[in-house]
């Protein structure tokens, strides 16, 4: 399983304490731009105008366009992930179609309400920009992981409905699930495994039409019946239900 970052240890001297607030607004008032102005119009220079700062002030803390993207995407998956984990740690162990609801309306809520922070991890990818992965994959890859840890524990238990046992899986994908299962230490097989991604797919792609506009104006008025009911429907294609 990649592992998560670890916390930033905290800020011992007032020049750390300083550095670590001057930081944070940034990135708040980076999360305000990105919000009115979209990521690839975000600019540095539009932020150190409204923190009340030069721009000369604001590199020293923040290096460039790139890497205040940087730190409003490990902002906003983080803070994702934390919603996530949340709701699904309210439901029991032994729920995993509960964990599963869960963690899907995690997602939708935190996405409806941060449109914009949705966009930046999920929309269309910010010309010229491309995320360091060595920062940006362990934030990025939490709900993946949730989703699938659920998966794997109902397995582990014995949980699945009897017609979701797995079908023979060969060859090349077989090979990239070999990958996946070990990175992520999972028992899982690999029918499973790869209905697993195509439920994150899914649910993702639920989401992002539901925030994009996709579905068009004045079509499925009942959103909120209408996830319910994806939900329902991929809780039954992994076999939680």
């Amino acid at each position: 399983m990649p592992a998560a970052p670890s916390p930033s240890p905290m800020p011992r001297t007032p020049r750390e304490r300083a550095r670590a607030q001057t930081v944070a607004d940034i990135v708040r008032l980076g999360r305000q731009h990105l919000a009115v102005h979209g990521a690839a119009a975000l600019s540095l220079r539009a932020v150190a105008r409204d923190l009340g700062v030069v721009s000369s002030a604001v590199y020293r803390y923040v290096q460039n366009r790139d890497e205040l993207l940087t730190l409003l995407l490990i902002d906003a998956y983080g803070e994702l992930g934390d919603e996530v984990d949340a709701a699904v740690g309210r439901v029991a162990e032994a729920d995993f179609a509960g964990r599963f609801r869960a963690l899907g309306r995690a997602v939708r809520s935190w996405a409806v309400r941060e449109p914009a922070r949705y966009a930046l991890l999920f929309g269309s990818p910010v010309p010229g920009y491309r995320a360091p992965a060595e920062r940006t994959t362990g934030p990025g890859t939490r709900v993946i992981n949730a989703l699938m840890a659920i998966f794997d524990g109902a397995w582990r238990a014995g949980a699945l409905r009897a017609e979701t046992l797995p079908a023979a899986v060969s060859g090349p994908l077989a090979q990239d699930l070999a990958v996946i299962r070990e990175e992520l230490g999972l028992a899982v097989p690999d029918d499973l495994l790869a209905r697993g991604a195509l439920v994150w797919t899914s649910l993702f792609g639920t989401v992002s039409f539901e925030v994009f506009g996709q579905y068009g104006e004045g079509t499925f008025a009942a959103r909120d019946e209408l996830f319910e009911h994806y939900l329902r429907v991929l809780a039954g294609v992994a076999g939680l239900d």
